[in-house]
């Protein structure tokens, strides 16, 4: 497998990069994104790809279920580098079909890790649940799946305004927050709205 990697990477140097050195070297100099994207990890849903960007335009911090912890290092350090030394904008969360971590909510698991970090969406399924009879058939699990995987992105939405940096940020007016969805089954990315 990394020998496709490296002869992926000679084929971008000979087309993408040649055709492109002044966009490419001028990436050297530093980076200057807007927004900040906190997705999924799923191999699936590449950022830049999914949403027509060049490289540097946005600035990437991925996990299992797009998932914002309200007491993360790994996640404050992300948050707090793009808000005070990148001066971004916007704070985008993402979330998308088929999410493996949102279907893992209804299985009991025994991994150590994963279990933990689900529990941080556990919220999103239970109000889905109180609102919904449960599913019988597989269009209505896989529908929702969707309810709850949308419901996911409202909740990181709220436990990234948990955030003091983050609410700090909301109040000057200095950044704004949006929901999106990725649809695997069409290529579509839609605004979630709390």
């Amino acid at each position: 497998m990394i020998d496709q990697l490296l002869e992926g990477n000679k084929i971008f140097q000979e087309n993408e990069y040649k055709n492109n050195k002044d966009f490419y070297r001028n990436l050297v100099l530093g980076q200057n994104p807007k927004i900040l994207w906190l997705g999924c990890s799923d191999s699936r849903v590449t950022p830049e790809r999914i949403t027509g960007v060049n490289a540097g335009d946005i600035f990437v911090h991925r996990n299992i279920g797009n998932i914002v912890p309200t007491h993360d290092w790994n996640f404050a350090t992300v948050t707090e580098y793009a808000i005070n030394y990148l001066k971004i904008t916007d704070i985008v969360v993402c979330g998308h079909s088929q999410c493996g971590a949102i279907r893992a909510l209804d299985q009991d698991i025994d991994d150590a890790y994963l279990s933990l970090w689900i529990n941080n969406a556990r919220a999103a399924k239970e109000t889905i649940d109180s609102m919904e009879k449960p599913a019988v058939t597989e269009e209505e699990r896989k529908e929702r799946s969707c309810k709850i995987e949308k419901e996911n992105i409202k909740l990181q939405i709220r436990h990234l305004k948990e955030y003091p940096l983050v609410k700090k940020a909301i109040k000057s007016g200095s950044i704004k927050i949006h929901g999106l969805y990725y649809n695997l089954y069409d290529g579509t990315l839609t605004e979630i709205l709390d």
